[in-house]
């Protein structure tokens, strides 16, 4: 740990829109609670959710402001109310995860003289060059963090991020709860009866927002070329258009394979859920910027399946830990599931291994935290920090 400063430990304030579930989201908790280990000082501002406690329970404090939305009287209040907030707390560093309170935070940023870090979760699309204005923001930072290399490319090309300022962290998985040894038989077999899943029979499972782009139709699609009525399908996760959920109804009854269907809109223990799946299919249909699942499918050693781009690329080694698809692709989906359930014991037994050792060396959550806070230290410590001769990306 570098000394204090001003006497004090470093403070840096997150800011993300909500701390429901997700990627972004859990990576906030995460970094937070490590920033508190550390002995720094760790402040998350959003509009709320149910991880806001584990902020608080780390040690950490959460402040609650409306920054999810993007109406621009309430951004421009939140620059104001965030800039008090950056004084009075005696923020050292502004670490902006979205785009809409990333505007409202640069800004308060900009007027304390406050530091300023924003990491790209995705690569946003372009559209008009409104749309393009408005996703530059994540590419002001004195810092920009991409959270794979197929993220990385997407800033500096499209965004012109340089390699003085980008660096690339892949999001990490908590090995100490992802792991297949911890995962007693009893909370694998609660889960079960929960979801009333048959006996005996293969859990095919997909995991994910149920949202058109997370790939639910191309997935029901898959299933029903399988043919087969000696599988269960659990697609596990929230639903955030009801009439998405009814296009994803109507499709499972249209193609005839409503009896192998289950849909599960909260799961609390995923770790057993993972264990009961004996392949896990991520179908998005647009490039993902990591693939938090694939990652923690992996960590307990379950076959992946995935269609072929973005994060996936980085995190699945095909043929090995799982299976590269293309997307969109319902028949190859359908031959990746089949290639999966078709391995013999000491075939899914060698996966696994495989898959956990690659999980271990490459995504655990205690590198990322630390390689965050090597961040925040090139900022504030610039004299202890060692940089290339000649720039480059610095994959830290």
């Amino acid at each position: 740990m570098p000394a204090p400063l001003r006497g004090r430990p470093p403070a840096v304030l997150q800011v993300i829109p909500r701390l429901v579930s997700g990627g972004a989201e859990r990576g906030t908790v995460e970094v937070a609670e490590a920033l508190t280990a550390a002995g720094w000082q760790a402040y998350v501002v959003s509009a709320g959710g149910p991880l806001a406690e584990l902020i608080t329970r780390s040690g950490g404090t959460h402040l609650t402001l409306p920054v999810a939305s993007k109406n621009p009287l309430i951004m421009r209040r939140n620059v104001a109310a965030l800039a008090r907030i950056i004084r009075d707390f005696g923020i050292d560093i502004v670490h902006a995860r979205s785009r809409a309170p990333a505007w409202s935070a640069w800004a308060a940023a900009r007027a304390t003289d406050c530091r300023f870090v924003t990491t790209f979760h995705n690569a946003y699309g372009l559209g008009s060059p409104l749309k393009h204005y408005y996703n530059s923001i994540m590419a002001r930072g004195e810092r920009v963090i991409a959270i794979s290399d197929f993220v990385a490319d997407h800033a500096a090309q499209i965004y012109g991020v340089g390699a003085d300022r980008l660096r690339i962290i892949a999001r990490g998985v908590d090995l100490a709860i992802f792991d297949p040894l911890q995962v007693s038989a009893a909370r694998i077999a609660n889960l079960a009866r929960q979801w009333r899943l048959p006996d005996g029979v293969p859990i095919v499972m997909l995991p994910g927002r149920l949202t058109r782009w997370k790939g639910g139709l191309d997935f029901v699609a898959a299933i029903a070329m399988l043919g087969r009525r000696d599988i269960c399908c659990v697609m596990v996760g929230a639903t955030q258009r009801r009439s998405f959920r009814r296009e994803l109804d109507a499709a499972i009854e249209r193609q005839g394979v409503g009896q192998v269907f289950r849909i599960i809109e909260d799961c609390g223990d995923m770790p057993a859920a993972y264990m009961l799946a004996d392949v896990v299919v991520s179908a998005s249909a647009e490039p993902e910027g990591f693939g938090r699942i694939i990652v923690e499918a992996q960590a307990m050693g379950r076959p992946v399946v995935a269609t072929d781009h973005g994060g996936a690329r980085e995190t699945i080694i095909s043929g090995v830990t799982g299976w590269l698809v293309p997307a969109r692709d319902a028949a190859a989906l359908a031959q990746g599931i089949m290639a999966a359930l078709s391995l013999s014991p000491s075939e899914r037994s060698r996966l696994a291994q495989q898959a956990i050792t690659h999980v271990a060396a490459h995504f655990p959550r205690q590198q990322m935290c630390a390689k965050t806070i090597a961040v925040y230290e090139e900022l504030l410590f610039p004299d202890a920090i060692k940089f290339p001769a000649q720039p480059e990306v610095l994959r830290v």
